[in-house]
């Protein structure tokens, strides 16, 4: 499967690789630095004490959720946790089984081992991991043709770390090999409010408390996304020569940004006006929905339609996408009943 381009926008949590370097200074490395998401990181803290108990390693773990919620975040807070070495890739990077062989060799006792976008997998690579994973060997083989013959290489044991925004396209075989399975959900205001709180002491930003609330509605109740607008409100704050952030300052960063009270940017909109403008409001299929915004079906399903319908702005039909009422009376567009009668 094609990897889905990065989306147009500010806010979207595309990862590119500067964006990366540099959230890695506000990434938390502990559970008591990880905001948020309070019933995953409980659980989490008692498989970690348990496993360190035993002196064994952590079951694997299985990370679900859409980009910047802390997937990628949470696993090196695992490794810390468990006091264990960290080890990160992705899946398209495992281009042949002798890619993931060099590095299940070289993995020491207990190391945690994370792939990104874990959906991704190609069929071989995946078939290497399942004995891996279970029984912590690797199956090589050595000749060809009539010659060739299979020897197990018995490999450290390991806590593989696997996430995925889509994890219907995970094989069920992949998914049964998980022994912890924790699903992110977005970010609530309060849980938003304190993330910008800690995020501003780190960048050394002195920010009010309802100008912290007012970033933390426009985030989309994505961490990423929040620290991505308290940096560019920073930059807005800086030319203007203020001492400290206020609502009034996020509130120009944001109308420049193209941003509304709901999170919403230009691209947004413009998705949901078109279903509304060219389709009657739905249903209409991904594909000629994706077509007519200019994005790939991977980037609208991944990206764009998980916080539009998370917002009650979008729902997914067998017949295809639908706007709802609520975003007929948010964009404040008349909605046609039938007959094409406006109400």
């Amino acid at each position: 499967m094609a990897a889905p381009r990065a989306p147009k926008g500010l806010l979207h949590p595309e990862s590119p690789l500067e964006e990366d370097q540099k959230d890695q200074a506000l990434r938390p490395r502990n559970f008591q630095e990880f905001l948020g998401q309070r019933a995953m990181k409980e659980n989490l803290s008692v498989f970690i004490q348990a496993a360190r108990g035993r002196k064994e390693s952590l079951d694997h773990l299985f990370l679900i959720g859409p980009p910047g919620l802390g997937k990628t975040t949470l696993a090196q807070v695992v490794a810390h946790e468990l006091g264990s070495e960290f080890k990160i890739t992705s899946a398209p990077a495992l281009d042949k089984p002798k890619d993931l062989a060099g590095i299940l060799t070289t993995l020491s006792e207990k190391t945690v081992f994370f792939i990104d976008e874990i959906h991704r997998l190609k069929p071989a690579i995946e078939e290497m991991l399942y004995i891996a994973m279970e029984d912590y060997q690797m199956d090589w083989i050595i000749g060809a043709g009539p010659s060739a013959r299979t020897i197990r290489i018995p490999i450290q044991p390991f806590t593989l770390v696997g996430a995925t925004t889509r994890a219907g396209n995970v094989s069920s075989p992949l998914i049964s090999r998980f022994g912890i399975t924790c699903r992110f959900s977005f970010y609530e205001i309060s849980d938003m409010v304190a993330i910008i709180e800690r995020s501003a002491g780190i960048l050394d930003i002195a920010i009010e408390e309802e100008a912290a609330a007012l970033l933390a509605r426009s985030a989309r109740g994505t961490p990423r996304v929040v620290n991505r607008l308290l940096r560019r409100v920073r930059d807005f704050a800086q030319v203007a020569g203020a001492p400290s952030i206020g609502p009034a300052l996020v509130e120009d960063a944001l109308g420049r940004l193209e941003i509304d009270s709901l999170g919403l940017e230009h691209y947004d909109r413009e998705i949901l006006s078109i279903i509304i403008q060219r389709y009657g409001g739905g249903p209409v299929g991904a594909e000629t929905l994706a077509i007519s915004i200019g994005e790939s079906v991977d980037t609208l399903e991944d990206y764009y339609e998980p916080y539009l319908i998370q917002a009650g702005l979008l729902q997914r039909t067998p017949r295809g996408r639908m706007v709802t009422p609520f975003c007929y009376e948010y964009l404040k567009i008349p909605q046609r009943g039938e007959g094409g009668l406006l109400f």
